[in-house]
């Protein structure tokens, strides 16, 4: 997956990504001038030309649901992790942090991870990583998806900040999903993300 940072100023152009089992994951393309059409072609691609209409619609709604989600972010790239012949198991974005130059480090990084409000399910999981591109703070923890309402769902996530070597610039590599028996399986993939990320 590639991202491209047009007149970023930032001294990179591209924003690379390896996606495990690629075959698996739906690429956003966040570019697209008619989403709603893009979302058709792709729920017609994954759920098969040939599958009843209201489980084509109900997959393009999703998409484009987490489409705008990933548009609202500002993310450099987005995709969803969706197996062939299954519905949305997790969803990834990667963005860049804008920053005042004092708080490009991993101490304020940890500083705001630590007094984040939450809501949260537990005492969130912080440390430190050691990534190819640079440290990171690496953030695991539990929250509701819909704190003001009692119908949501607790929703998992793995988030990276990161603090490249070579660039003056902040990154947000995230994995999110609400299938927690597959916590362990899917913080795994959100590391691999991470130390798969590259600026060129």
């Amino acid at each position: 997956m590639v991202a491209r940072a047009e007149a970023s100023g930032r001294g990179w152009g591209e924003c690379r990504i390896e996606l495990p089992a690629p075959e698996s994951w739906l690429v956003f393309d966040l570019d697209t001038v008619d989403p709603q059409v893009w979302a058709r072609s792709v729920a017609e691609e994954h759920v098969g030309a040939d599958a009843p209409a209201d489980r084509r619609d109900a997959f393009a709604e999703d998409v484009l649901w987490y489409w705008a989600a990933a548009i609202r972010q500002r993310a450099l790239c987005a995709a969803l992790l969706v197996p062939p012949g299954s519905s949305v198991l997790a969803s990834y974005t990667v963005r860049e942090l804008h920053v005042s130059p004092e708080l490009l480090c991993l101490e304020a990084f940890r500083r705001e991870a630590e007094l984040a409000e939450g809501p949260f399910f537990g005492k969130p999981a912080i440390s430190e990583v050691d990534l190819p591109m640079g440290s990171a703070i690496r953030v695991h923890r539990l929250e509701p998806s819909a704190p003001e309402s009692a119908d949501g769902e607790v929703l998992e996530g793995v988030a990276h900040y990161i603090v490249p070597r070579l660039h003056p610039v902040a990154l947000e590599s995230r994995l999110l999903w609400t299938s927690l028996g597959l916590g362990d399986e899917l913080a795994t993939v959100a590391d691999a993300l991470a130390e798969s990320i590259r600026l060129v």
